[in-house]
């Protein structure tokens, strides 16, 4: 067995897409492996494709208030099937030269035993692929295992085309320690138990130091998701909901303010208030008593029952600075693919928000367009019903997903083979409406 620590490199791949923009988007999942990597005893390292604060990067790096901003981008050839689309393909990171270079350097310097790479959206296969090609010809000999979202629904596609030695499907955490033993010989003794309560709660926090600058930290609390809508694939990802301690995020969050003077948060929870009164209230409490001036966002959505008026006013204080709201639809009799909302919970919600002090601009509600067989008439009543309410309609694009009781309806509905290639998924396309100029239907639903 290897005594001496291995030398690990973590690798956050290429976007290759007609649009991607960084929305407190950051592969959570390997920078928490990076750290647990590293508590370990092993050498990490880690490159990230898409990096907007790139050092070698001599433009202008636009960041907002929120530390969202776009990322650097370069017009490259769609793939096949996807020629006639009216949007410009793109390649969304650092020049693939610099990488290059990064990687050159890391070699003359470091032997490195194993390389780990991480994938997000299905669609975004072509960019993970152009990642592993390019490693390959630097550390030609060095093994590559993928991970992520991608790798584990469609994984047979992610053996067949990512380049990658080897794919793992399912929680980083859980096939870690073999990971790096069976390819590395060291033995981290690291042990992830889903059955331990605590098991969230014990792992150190992700690696968002390794990053060339901190504009916002993610926040996970929980893993997992109760509900089990007919879209989303939460639930195979993550078969178990887990929690972590109000106590144990507090002073995460306390950790990156403090150390790194970082001031924007989002959570990216499917269930966030869940359970309210043990978990999300007490953190919520935590922060307001702390007296620090935070600012937090929920991309990922909140569920609209859960926000009573004693949640949104300690929201409020806690410093929550955008709100978006799981709605999916304002056609609360014939909510076909869910049954997390209705009516009077939506208008209730909205009225707690706007008492708590939440101004229209900061509260949105996503609506879901592209759904098989949906009637875009019914989304374009949703939109302007969502106005009515003194809120802002978002505009959720359906994705097609594998694993999801939807995909075979999915399946059926696509004017596109969507077994064929997870590109064909791209919600942009709207795989599953009968429009193939996406800019034209959209313009359509807001009425413009």
């Amino acid at each position: 067995m290897r005594s001496e620590s291995p030398s690990i490199l973590c690798v956050n791949p290429f976007i290759h897409d007609f649009a991607a923009f960084d929305f407190w988007a950051r592969p959570l999942g390997l920078l928490s492996i990076a750290a647990v990597l590293r508590k370990h005893g092993v050498n990490v390292w880690y490159m990230d494709c898409l990096d907007r604060f790139y050092p070698g990067n001599r433009e202008k790096v636009k960041t907002l208030w929120d530390g969202r901003g776009p990322y650097r981008k370069k017009a490259i050839a769609p793939p096949p099937g996807l020629e006639n689309i009216p949007r410009q393909y793109s390649r969304y990171g650092i020049e693939p030269d610099w990488f290059r270079q990064d990687l050159e350097n890391l070699k003359e310097n470091v032997c490195i035993d194993l390389i780990l790479v991480t994938s997000i959206m299905t669609y975004w296969a072509g960019g993970v692929t152009e990642t592993i090609s390019i490693i390959k010809e630097i550390f030609p000999r060095v093994p590559v295992v993928l991970g992520g979202i991608y790798a584990s629904l469609c994984t047979f596609h992610a053996e067949k085309y990512s380049m990658a030695d080897f794919v793992i499907t399912g929680s980083g955490f859980e096939n870690l320690n073999r990971i790096v033993k069976e390819h590395t010989g060291f033995d981290m003794g690291f042990n992830y138990d889903v059955n331990d309560p605590q098991c969230l709660d014990k792992l150190p926090y992700p690696a968002l130091d390794m990053q060339s600058k901190i504009s916002y930290a993610p926040v996970l609390t929980s893993v997992g998701c109760p509900f089990s809508c007919d879209y989303c694939a939460s639930s195979f990802l993550a078969p178990k909901f887990l929690r972590r301690s109000p106590g144990s995020v507090f002073m995460e969050i306390k950790h990156w303010n403090k150390r790194y003077e970082v001031e924007n948060f989002a959570f990216y929870d499917d269930a966030l208030l869940i359970n309210k009164e043990e978990y999300a209230h007490p953190l919520f409490k935590k922060i307001i008593d702390s007296g620090l001036e935070l600012k937090f966002h929920t991309p990922n959505a909140l569920h609209v029952k859960e926000i009573t008026e004693k949640t949104a006013d300690l929201m409020f204080k806690a410093g929550f600075k955008t709100i978006r709201l799981g709605l999916e639809t304002t056609d609360f009799k014939n909510r076909q693919f869910d049954k997390k909302v209705k009516e009077e919970e939506f208008l209730k919600a909205v009225l707690n928000l706007k008492k708590a002090g939440f101004e229209t601009p900061q509260i949105g509600a996503y609506l879901l367009c592209g759904l098989p067989g949906q009637d875009l008439d019914s989304v374009k009543d949703s939109f302007a019903r969502v106005k009515e309410s003194g809120i802002q309609p978002t505009l959720a694009y359906y994705t097609p997903i594998p694993h999801t009781k939807m995909w075979h309806m999915a399946e059926k509905y696509s004017r596109f083979d969507l077994n064929a290639d997870p590109l064909f998924t791209n919600n942009t396309l709207f795989p599953c409406i009968n429009q193939e100029n996406p800019d034209k239907l959209i313009a359509q639903i807001k009425g413009e």
